[in-house]
């Protein structure tokens, strides 16, 4: 089996070697990349924290639900090229909460199409599993390089791609097989007809008028806050340093609790030692004892424990994250809304509403962009027909009421407005139900399937 393989590591030298290109990422940003993949997935935390609230994974969970909460898809058209449209939409369903997530966690990903007898599937390229090699002046990326990674009968190969796109919008892709008997290396190059899965691969292949590098990033749109460069952020980047104070917090809270424990402090008299060297109390120590320890020269130690003190301070970074990452407040502090004042709570939900929308457009960018994508690609593989497909105009992507908007409260206002004389009722039944309403035909039908009789 393949998967694409991190190359912010030795490949990435070995790709720079094989091809006579430099990645264009700068150390601080692959330092910050590293560090967002290493708080999102299960690792070794440092000793001084805990990490058991996974915080990163928190985040992202909470804002791809939300994005999709309501989310639907159609294409507006009929006919062949609707079909191979609607089949790609289908297959894009069961990878865009992926994309989503690794564009959230790394600040940028990237979506492949991958040729099939039947059409494309798609694979999704995270940002440690690609290295930029060029932009543009808009800060788009032009060239691209990516390692895949496979293990059969027990040898390892390193699939090297690099895709280049031209100003007259063809794409070029060049491909070289590394193998190995080890993981710790790529190896030495071999043929592609190596492995049966990159038999049909040629060494260098040009596409004409794909306009992109047939495969489409999902980038998050946040101003960089590492270096300023034209590379995504991860939604959590600014946060980092309160996420780990956090950890630190809780840990210190497990250490408050551990010390905390009661202790029974004897003096060195009345502790013996045993054959093996260790001290321990006489076996009947407890049945001579007084109700009185403070006569017997012991002591009872049980501390007030600190922890409302510990759940405060972390209660405040919490809210500190969500004012940064725009989350709605008590998302993660899970603060009471009465305690809050109505202006604070508006506020707060604004702003979420607001983060919610800015990652729905970026996979909306993302998802007709695609499609215009594979629309091309088709075209030269012979997949679909050269029927004009305007994913602008043809791709109907609904994200439902949104965060702010109360159906209820919105009804209740509309029939205010028909019991006032304000509003026709066919109007707000059109509302209501969905339906058409623009010309008096389907004012009519309302009407007739909807309203009451006269008497």
């Amino acid at each position: 089996m393949s998967i694409f393989s991190a190359l912010f590591d030795s490949k990435t030298y070995s790709f720079e070697q094989a091809f006579g290109v430099k990645d264009i990422t700068s150390s601080e940003m692959i330092a910050a990349i590293r560090s967002w993949f290493a708080i999102y997935f299960e690792g070794d935390s440092p000793r001084d924290e805990n990490d058991c609230q996974r915080l990163p994974v928190a985040i992202v969970h909470k804002l791809t639900k939300a994005a999709f909460s309501e989310y639907e898809t159609s294409i507006k058209r009929v006919g062949a090229k609707a079909d191979f449209m609607t089949a790609l939409t289908k297959r894009l369903d069961s990878i865009k909460k992926t994309a989503v997530q690794q564009a959230l966690v790394g600040g940028e990903c990237f979506i492949k199409p991958i040729l099939t007898g039947a059409g494309f599937d798609f694979s999704v390229v995270r940002r440690d599993c690609f290295i930029p090699l060029a932009r543009d002046t808009t800060g788009r990326i032009t060239s691209v390089g990516t390692a895949e990674f496979t293990v059969q009968g027990g040898k390892y190969y390193t699939l090297m791609e690099r895709r280049t796109v031209r100003a007259d919008g063809a794409l070029t892709i060049e491909s070289k097989l590394y193998g190995s008997d080890s993981r710790a290396c790529i190896g030495t190059q071999i043929g592609l007809d190596a492995l049966n899965t990159y038999a049909v691969l040629q060494p260098i292949v040009t596409l004409p008028g794909i306009y992109n590098l047939g495969m489409i990033p999902v980038k998050t749109p946040m101003l960089n806050c590492v270096d300023g460069s034209y590379d995504g952020v991860s939604v959590y980047a600014p946060a980092v340093k309160l996420i780990q104070s956090i950890n630190r917090n809780e840990r210190q809270m497990d250490d408050e609790f551990e010390n905390g424990a009661s202790r029974i402090i004897a003096s060195a008299d009345m502790v013996m030692k045993g054959p093996d060297g260790r001290r321990k109390l006489p076996e009947k120590l407890f049945l001579a004892l007084d109700e009185d320890p403070a006569t017997v020269g012991m002591t009872v130690f049980s501390p007030a424990l600190r922890e409302s003190s510990f759940l405060a301070r972390k209660t405040e970074y919490l809210r500190n994250i969500e004012s940064l990452i725009g989350l709605k407040r008590g998302l993660l502090s899970e603060v009471e809304a009465a305690a809050r004042t109505a202006t604070e709570i508006t506020s707060s939900q604004g702003d979420y509403s607001l983060t919610i929308q800015d990652f729905q457009e970026m996979w909306e960018t993302a998802f007709r962009e695609l499609l215009g994508t594979c629309d091309r690609l088709g075209q030269v593989y012979k997949l679909c027909d050269a029927d004009e497909f305007d994913p602008d105009k043809e791709l109907i992507v609904d994200w439902g009421d949104g965060i702010l908007y109360d159906r209820t409260r919105t009804w209740q206002e509309y029939q205010s407005m028909v019991s006032s004389g304000m509003l026709k009722p066919e109007l707000a039944l059109a509302w209501y139900f969905n339906l058409p309403h623009d010309t008096l035909e389907d004012l009519q039908k309302i009407r007739e399937d909807y309203m009451p009789e006269e008497d």
